[in-house]
């Protein structure tokens, strides 16, 4: 019996180590790379917008390539999240499908299948402010002397399929390229007919450089792209003081969850060249009656906050609650008889919370509520999640889920505006 268990141990230990090794060898490999955590798409009448977000700055080169046509951008020293989006279907005028993929142990590639002209993509990251690095892929009509409509492959394109190589189709040419070592058709042909082709013509962000075809991006620039630069924001964060609003399974109080995330919203905001009024920024009402104010005089008092600003748009930040512990997710909320504004502001917010939460949506919904309905400007209020959902109140309470909540928030604000 002692034999046999000995051995029964050995078999464990055998099954067992090779995964210790595997993870230990990915833990080595990916440190000091950047991490390519998700990929958001925002779809315009005259712009595709592909945003690629990475945990610490990265580089890129990108490459045109035909046959099918498409436009790839590789980032070295990076490795893919399996949380990230790595197949979808773009549904847009100007791009048909975008593909992410280890394309080796090192490199990260992303493909979009485009007709594109010189003058109608763009490549360019973004370091600092709200995320480490982003990398931002528009299409469409990214100039003012470029036609929206117009969308050629450019003259220095690159024939990738040889004459004496069997014609494969778009999708094979595209599974190719994203196969784990390979290289891309473009790659491999190159320079081998130099007589009939040109070479691909790669471009590579100078270290810790913004790049943009010709050269580096001016400060206006880049605050133009973000689209927040000179935007006025008003952020409601709901409750406060003697309103505590609504309180969690372990006595966590909705009032203190949206003051830490409004805060940490402020600060993202204003990194990126926002202008942010805040109804309050301490744990107290927001009326000069404090708490002896009707609660339709608290209302009005944080309205008259974004009223009297001029913001562009108004945020209101609640917990939801409900009696069943069961109840959870993320909902946003524009006035039933407002602006088509205020329901994108809305939709954009709620998909932006449940993308970095990772919470279920709830929908976008029309109410009457007194703060969206008495603001003059676009305005929602967002219901991150349900502070009466044991696991929720914990998430919305921890410091990730803050950073989170309001990343999200952020991330359809620039949406919004983009």
């Amino acid at each position: 019996m002692r034999h046999l268990r000995l051995l029964i141990w050995m078999l464990l230990a055998l099954a067992i180590f090779p995964l210790q090794v595997s993870a230990s060898d990915f833990g080595d490999r990916v440190s000091g790379m950047a991490e390519v955590t998700g990929v958001r798409i925002s779809n315009h009448s005259d712009k595709l917008r592909i945003v690629v977000d990475a945990n610490k700055d990265v580089s890129f080169k990108k490459i045109v390539l035909s046959s099918p046509d498409r436009v790839v951008v590789d980032l070295p020293n990076a490795w893919l999240s399996p949380k990230a989006k790595q197949d979808m279907d773009l549904s847009s005028p100007f791009a048909g499908r975008l593909k992410v993929a280890q394309f080796d142990k090192q490199t990260v590639r992303i493909v979009v299948e485009t007709k594109v002209g010189r003058n109608n993509y763009n490549v360019f990251k973004l370091t600092g402010g709200a995320a480490a690095c982003r990398v931002v892929l528009d299409f469409g009509d990214i100039s003012e002397s470029s036609d929206n409509r117009k969308i050629d492959l450019p003259d220095d394109r690159v024939e990738t399929t040889p004459a004496d190589k069997p014609q494969t189709t778009q999708r094979d040419e595209v599974e190719e390229e994203m196969a784990s070592g390979g290289k891309a058709g473009g790659q491999e042909t190159a320079g081998k007919d130099t007589e009939e082709k040109t070479p691909i013509k790669v471009e590579e962000t100078p270290s810790g450089g913004v790049f943009e075809g010709s050269g580096k991006e001016s400060g206006d620039e880049l605050d133009k792209i973000t689209g927040l630069k000179g935007k006025k924001i008003a952020i409601d964060a709901g409750h406060g003081g003697s309103d505590s609003g609504a309180i969690g399974p372990t006595g966590v109080m909705e009032k203190t969850i949206t003051l830490r995330v409004a805060m940490e919203l402020k600060n993202l905001l204003t990194a990126e060249g926002a202008t942010v009024y805040m109804t309050r920024t301490r744990d107290t009402e927001v009326s000069p009656k404090k708490g002896r104010a009707t609660d339709v005089e608290e209302l009005q008092a944080r309205c008259d906050v974004a009223n009297a600003k001029d913001a562009d748009i108004f945020v209101s930040i609640h917990m939801d609650s409900f009696t069943s512990d069961a109840a959870k997710g993320t909902t946003g909320y524009y006035y039933a008889k407002g602006s088509r504004k205020s329901r994108e502001l809305a939709d954009k917010i709620r998909q932006g919370v449940i993308d970095q939460l990772g919470t279920s949506s709830r929908g976008t919904q029309s109410c009457n509520f007194y703060v969206v309905k008495h603001t003059d400007m676009p305005a929602t209020l967002v219901e991150l999640a349900f502070i009466s959902n044991r696991a929720e109140e914990k998430l919305l309470y921890s410091e990730a889920g803050v950073k989170k909540a309001a990343q999200g928030i952020l991330d359809g604000i620039e949406d919004y505006f983009n």
